[in-house]
């Protein structure tokens, strides 16, 4: 075949025209496979270590109550059973009180898995063992729990379920389940959760399991995990960090289909000669097309597999570099399905990039080919584009078909593409008002003005492939500035000081007398339960939306006379503070939303064992922001009151009455746990840290590409910068004369396309906190300006070094080729 003969031909003597072109795959590839790949593993981790993490096969859990004789009954019959509690409470030692994450388990605990100790030792009746971070705050060989004193037995070094269990507001304390009668935090009203890991019986499924439990106990709500499932919610948070990733990735695939498309043209450009003699001597447009469309193809295979092979890596790299770190130890492999679709959107990235310039070199003459490459290019005609724009529908049918979320992932690339549109039109405006500008009086204003808009300039590829990386960073910089800022500043001022959960109805006079004078206090009663049905639908048998979160697990139940605070009725009426009839509820509007709810539909909540059906009387938009107790699910007056139940309280105070009235409670009421609202923001901005992290990182990757791109393009356009510095030489101008141009050009460039990443980034970061994070609108300028200020500074230095083999050429030697 003589255009595969050609193509192998011209590629035996080196890849110097196609660098580029690899360089820009791989990047993309690279970072699109090595996500994918990181999900698939941390997702194929949570399904082998599904039994070892849940802590048995099957795993039924009750709410504010424990398992019935008849029920433990029920439970026995499946297999061997080991019961765990979870709670909190506050552990104190040395004058000094803690928010522990409690966990009490029986003598079989772990069924599956293990529990570890950094000396060896082992959990016995009378001891604790603590997380590394626990030991720390509390130092000393003792632990006072609620009204008991236990022997601090070890510091956990591994808990094989610890990823099940979810995030926790403080350190890990683990107890053996016989002594948590003596610390009297199981009091009527507390809040806590009865787990029952499961092993099954031989040749039992967990689904047979489950089917059987619930027949054998028909008045019981159980929330029933198995091992196929067995961190549903790290699961989910993987798998929808994963898609966004693959998101920012494929962003810098379009950055780098810039360069692509760059490349190919220089690459064709300065094969024009080759081309006009292969043409000259009788080869068809056929042959060229197809001969250096194998050329471009091969090379771009080449890239993609070194691209899918990095990261393919990225697993194991991970796993060395920040193995603690993930939520689960990922099963590292090679996982074909993420590498085969970076593989597949490189591909159609470098064919959607690579077709027009390959139309254009097939449909030029010989005659024209030989003269100046400075010709404006042609139209490459509707067949080229109809070409570029399959690959873009391959592109983003890849990118939404497959995805949990096909609507966001539209939307993310409908932005993507309208950014892209955008940038180009400005970075035609650019060059149409350089042309349109005034005649600068200064002559190298003049001459960089000029490159701006030549014939063959690359100025709109350049402020599409840059302006889309800083926009990007700029986009970040603002939302962790801003989040930031409310972290630090503008909420913990509004916050209070303290969350208390767990106050006895008894002790509630007492509390109220240990908080000071002068200190705001807010109580509310404090249950917690599911939703078992919608309009007498049982929620198995529902096909909830992803974001029908009422429904997952147990919410957060109160009741209330007057309407709360911080809440606004939407629809409805609120009840007189005097109701007295059948039970009614008011539901978060978001919630109702997602189920389709209206007034009148009804909900029944299993309340301490109980289903309790109430009709909806109200929706109310929640401001989440308050930082005071707000609930979902909102009970009128009359129908939980004589259900045993706690109170949770907040309380905001002076820093220096904090201490005193930290003592006062532990004396009073040992068994209230206090959680302070500045540690938990530290939690929470630790998270976003490392999601900004992970997010930036992806990010990197569309900067790289964009600078790979100002490469490309520097590469692309030596040769006429060449003659232009041999010219002016010759005029009589200095290699500092000629520098100077090239700095007053790309400074310019750096700054138009600096302040257009600046300007998009911030009304995107501004979309994002006030209307997705619905918070103030407080960036820090200086971070932000910084961001975009560095990659424009690395445009302006990448621009003269790679102009320098250009104003370094000596005239005669440049003009003798001429």
């Amino acid at each position: 075949m003589i255009p595969l003969r050609l193509a192998l031909r011209e590629l035996r003597g080196g890849l110097s025209g196609l660098r580029l072109l690899a360089v820009c795959l791989v990047l993309g590839v690279a970072a699109l496979a090595g996500v994918g790949s990181l999900a698939a593993a941390i997702d194929r981790g949570i399904a082998d270590n599904g039994q070892r993490i849940l802590g048995g096969d099957l795993a039924a859990q009750l709410t504010q109550r424990r398992a019935t004789p008849a029920e433990r009954a029920a439970l026995d019959r499946l297999g061997t059973v080991s019961e765990v509690v979870k709670l909190r409470g506050m552990a104190a030692a040395g004058g000094d009180r803690v928010f522990a994450e409690v966990k009490a388990v029986d003598g079989r605990y772990p069924l599956v898995g293990a529990l570890t100790l950094t000396n060896g030792a082992r959990l016995e009746p009378g001891s604790v063992v603590v997380a590394p971070a626990l030991a720390e705050r509390l130092r000393g060989g003792t632990i006072t729990l609620g009204e008991a004193r236990f022997r601090v037995a070890g510091i956990i070094a591994t808990e094989s379920d610890a990823t099940a269990d979810g995030f926790g507001f403080g350190p890990r304390l683990i107890m053996r389940s016989e002594d948590l009668a003596k610390t009297g935090l199981l009091a009527p009203g507390s809040l806590f959760r009865a787990s029952y890991r499961i092993t099954l019986s031989p040749g039992v499924t967990p689904a047979a399991a489950a089917k059987a439990l619930k027949a054998a106990t028909p008045g019981t709500s159980w929330t029933i995990g198995d091992r196929s499932n067995s961190a549903p919610g790290t699961r989910q948070f993987v798998d929808r960090l994963g898609q966004f990733l693959t998101l920012v990735g494929l962003t810098a695939l379009v950055v780098a289909g810039v360069g692509v498309g760059n490349g190919v043209t220089a690459y064709l450009a300065a094969k024009s000669t080759t081309i006009a003699s292969l043409k000259a001597m009788g080869a068809g447009s056929r042959t060229i097309f197809l001969s250096y469309g194998l050329q471009i193809g091969l090379v771009a295979l080449a890239a993609v597999a070194v691209g899918a092979a990095i990261g393919a890596a990225v697993p194991w790299a991970i796993a060395v570099a920040a193995g603690d770190a993930l939520p689960v130890p990922p099963a590292l492999g090679l996982y074909p399905v993420p590498l085969a679709t970076a593989a597949a959107y490189g591909l159609l990235i470098a064919a959607g990039f690579a077709v027009i310039p390959l139309v254009r070199a097939r449909g030029l003459p010989a005659a024209r080919l030989l003269r100046d490459t400075v010709e404006p290019a042609r139209w490459p005609g509707f067949g080229a584009v109809a070409l570029a724009g399959a690959a873009a529908a391959g592109v983003a049918a890849l990118a939404v078909f497959p995805s949990d979320e096909p609507l966001f992932a539209a939307g993310f690339l409908a932005a993507a593409l309208v950014l892209l549109l955008l940038l180009t039109a400005l970075g035609g405006g650019i060059a149409a008002l350089a042309a349109r500008a005034p005649r600068a009086n200064r002559v190298l204003t003049r001459l960089a003005l000029a490159n701006l808009h030549r014939p063959g300039a690359l100025t709109r590829q350049l402020v599409v492939a840059l302006g889309l990386g800083l926009t990007l960073f700029a986009t970040l910089a603002v939302i962790e500035t801003d989040l930031d800022r409310q972290l630090e500043g503008q909420v913990p001022a509004h916050a209070p000081t303290f969350f208390a959960i767990d106050i006895p109805t008894d002790g509630l006079p007492a509390f109220t007398r240990d908080v000071p004078a002068g200190a705001t206090l807010r109580t509310v009663p404090s249950l917690r339960g599911p939703v078992t049905a919608v309009n007498g639908v049982p929620v198995a048998k529902l096909h909830a939306p992803d974001d029908a979160w009422i429904l997952r697990g147990d919410r957060g139940l109160s009741y209330a006379a007057a309407f709360p605070e911080h809440n606004t009725l939407t629809a409805g009426k609120w009840w007189p503070a005097d109701y007295a009839g059948p039970p009614l509820v008011s539901i978060d509007q978001d919630a109702a939303d997602a189920l389709h709810l209206k007034l009148g539909d009804t909900l029944t909540i299993s309340v301490l064992g109980v289903d309790v059906t109430a009709r909806i009387a109200s929706f109310r938009k929640i401001d989440w922001r308050s930082f005071g107790f707000n609930f979902a699910i909102l009970f009128a007056p009359g129908t939980l009151e004589g259900a045993p139940h706690s109170w949770m309280a907040t309380v905001a105070l002076r820093p220096d009455q904090e201490r005193a009235f930290a003592a006062a409670v532990g004396r009073d009421l040992p068994t209230t746990s206090l959680v302070r609202v500045a540690d938990v923001l530290g939690q929470v901005a630790t998270l976003f840290g490392q999601l900004t992290t992970a997010v930036r990182a992806a990010a990197s990757v569309t900067v790289a590409a964009g600078i790979a791109v100002l490469v490309g393009a520097l590469a692309a356009s030596r040769r006429a910068r060449t003659y232009d510095a041999v010219l002016l030489k010759v005029l009589g101008a200095t290699r500092g004369q000629v520098a100077a141009a090239t700095l007053i050009e790309y400074g310019a460039l750096a700054l138009i396309v600096a302040g257009i990443a600046l300007a998009i980034g911030t009304a995107a970061g501004w979309y994002v906190v006030t209307h997705v994070l619905t918070l103030d609108w407080t960036p820090a300028w200086g971070p932000v300006v910084a961001t975009v200020g560095v990659g424009a500074a690395v445009t302006v230095v990448l621009g003269l070094a790679g102009s320098w083999a250009a104003l370094s050429a000596r005239p005669n030697a440049v003009l003798r080729t001429l």
